[in-house]
């Protein structure tokens, strides 16, 4: 299958190498004046990973968009509608996309995929969403993801094409349970960062037991399987966001508390902020949001944040 995988950060170019390396004829492209890319063409690696000499590099979008019959695009999620507004300048009859990152649309509350579909038109669209890390998955640490998709043929191809022994694709079942719950734990992933930063890592389990409930709260308002915030897309990423030392909205949580600078891109900030929009729209509870925000934009200092989730009022757990 000839697949163009558009973005070359961190798991961009791991999920290049991944499906040239399961047989697939693959071609990664990038801004030409992007530091992850300029390293990739003049190396062919990037610290994790070394690129084989059948993995073609360029910075040709038409290129890269007409040769292939599956679009992998893995971007800071904010940057999707920009970017979207020229490849639809492209040819793209018999074209699917696949979306490899997790986040909601600040300015608008959008999930990614009805970015695509307001972008493109009703092109056919998957999300491959779940735990795993390119620092491990190149070390041949297997792992379980999902793909999920309105369209069920696509989503059938994908993980019958996609799975491997390294990573196990399970059939999602709830889009829009996938998309929520996979963007709004980079949130709580965040939030795990902060306590990390206090030493109050012991609190990681009432954070991820009143998490998963706040996010299957949202998921159900607007129209998904609550049960979703349970699995792969969310729960199951827990132990690679709110634990791992690869955990970018982690890190940036703990440098955050410390009052370290942190340069790299954590998704979780801006999904925060569209969270919360979405809350209140849905009329949703929604305790660790909410402070995470209030944190980040200095409405409220991070330990009364902190202490508020875990002191609050005597209630019932459920």
């Amino acid at each position: 299958m000839n697949i163009s995988v558009l973005g070359c950060g961190r798991w961009g170019a791991f999920i290049a190498w991944y499906l040239n390396k399961i047989g697939h004829n693959v071609m990664t492209w990038g801004l030409a004046d992007a530091p992850q890319f300029i390293e990739l063409k003049e190396t062919r690696k990037n610290g994790m990973l070394t690129f084989p000499e059948s993995l073609e590099i360029s910075s040709d979008l038409e290129k890269a968009v007409e040769r292939a019959e599956i679009l992998v695009i893995s971007i800071s999620c904010q940057a999707l509608r920009s970017f979207l507004a020229n490849v639809g300048k492209l040819d793209l009859d018999g074209k699917s996309f696949v979306l490899c990152m997790k986040g909601i649309e600040e300015t608008t509350g959008c999930r990614l995929t009805q970015v695509v579909k307001e972008c493109l038109g009703d092109v056919p669209v998957a999300v491959w969403v779940g735990p795993g890390h390119p620092q491990n998955f190149v070390k041949g640490v297997p792992n379980c993801m999902v793909i999920d998709s309105d369209d069920e043929n696509l989503k059938r191809k994908l993980v019958n094409e996609f799975s491997s022994e390294l990573i196990r694709f399970y059939f999602g079942k709830d889009l829009i349970g996938s998309e929520v719950g996979a963007a709004a734990k980079n949130v709580i992933g965040i939030a795990a960062g902060m306590l990390d930063g206090y030493g109050y890592g012991c609190l990681k389990g009432a954070l991820m037991s009143r998490g998963t409930h706040e996010v299957g709260r949202l998921i159900k308002a607007m129209g998904g399987n609550e049960l979703s915030a349970y699995g792969l897309c969310h729960l199951g990423d827990y132990e690679a966001t709110l634990f791992s030392q690869f955990s970018q909205n982690r890190m940036f949580g703990e440098k955050f508390i410390k009052g370290e600078t942190y340069t790299k891109l954590a998704e979780g900030v801006a999904t925060s902020r569209a969270l919360v929009e979405l809350s209140q729209k849905y009329n949703v509870e929604m305790p660790i949001v909410n402070c995470v925000d209030r944190i980040l934009s200095k409405q409220i200092s991070p330990q009364d944040g902190l202490s508020s989730l875990f002191l609050r009022s005597i209630k019932e757990e459920f």
